[in-house]
Formats: structure tokens, sequence, C-alpha cells
């Protein structure tokens, strides 16, 4: 299985607290995602992240075809990081942390996220035709999302 890996760094003009209030909300899962994903949360206890919580949901990532996605929220500390990982969906591997650092200005956000595809060699095909760019295209979505909310003010 060949595993890829995809990192992000953005400074966020907030404070730490602030941050963690938005980016520990699941709701706010919506928010961050392209509209033409079509991304729906199906089941979640409404309560802010903690180690253990299900959030369901599905979402077109490619092709219009919907998809049904668990992720499992595995470790958290409040205001330093948080890790999401993939227990059913489209991938082989999903495993996306998130760390949040103090910084003179505000808040160093940094996102990696392992990944993998089934299908092996057709895996890695499709990766490179799709669905890595696809990636890039929501996190450079996400990127821009943050910028509007958090450093355009």
């Amino acid at each position: 299985m060949k595993v890829y890996k995809l990192e992000t760094v953005q400074h966020l003009n907030v404070s730490i607290e602030k941050c963690w209030d938005f980016f520990s909300s699941p709701q706010n899962l919506e928010t961050l995602t392209p509209n033409d994903m079509s991304f729906v949360i199906q089941d979640f206890d409404g309560k802010k992240m903690y180690p253990g919580q299900v959030i369901t949901y599905t979402l077109k990532p490619l092709l219009g075809i919907k998809i049904n996605w668990m992720t499992i929220i595995t470790v958290s500390q409040e205001n330093k990081y948080f890790v999401d990982e993939q227990r059913f969906g489209p991938y082989a591997l999903w495993h996306h942390k998130h760390f949040f650092e103090p910084t003179e200005s505000g808040v160093k956000m940094t996102d990696v996220v392992h990944y993998a595809l089934p299908f092996g060699f057709l895996g890695q095909l499709a990766n490179k035709i799709m669905v890595r760019n696809k990636l890039k295209s929501i996190f450079e979505y996400r990127h821009n999302k943050i910028e509007e909310l958090f450093n355009l003010k």
C-alpha cells in the first residue's frame, strides 16, 4: 500500500482559544468544505471534540458520486492538537493531524494528512490523475475560507 502525505501551514490572526473553539466544533466542517462536494453531517453528538467522538457524513468528492464517511477523533488536547481517522469511507487509510501553536501574532495551524487509496496500482493511478489534485484543491478552498473568516477582518 502506497501512503501519501499532504501538509499545510497557515497563520491565523486570532487567539488560541478562539481558534480552538472554531476547529473543535465538528459543525464547522461544512463551512470549510467546498459547496460542490455536498457535505452533510449525518450524525454526531453535538459536543465539542473529544477522543472517541464519532462523526458520520455524506459528501460527493469526485464525479458527483455520493459516499458515506465515518471519522473518529482518536486523540485531542485542548488548544494544542487533535487527530481524526477514517473508520469507513473511500480511503484505505486516512489519518489527519491538526496542530495549533500560539505565536506572537496569533496561531500557527499545521495540518498533516497521511492517506492511501484502495485497489493497489489502480489506486496509485487514481491518485496521480485526480485524487491528489482534488485534495490540494479542497485544502486551498479551506485555506481561503480560513483567511476570510480569521485574517481579513
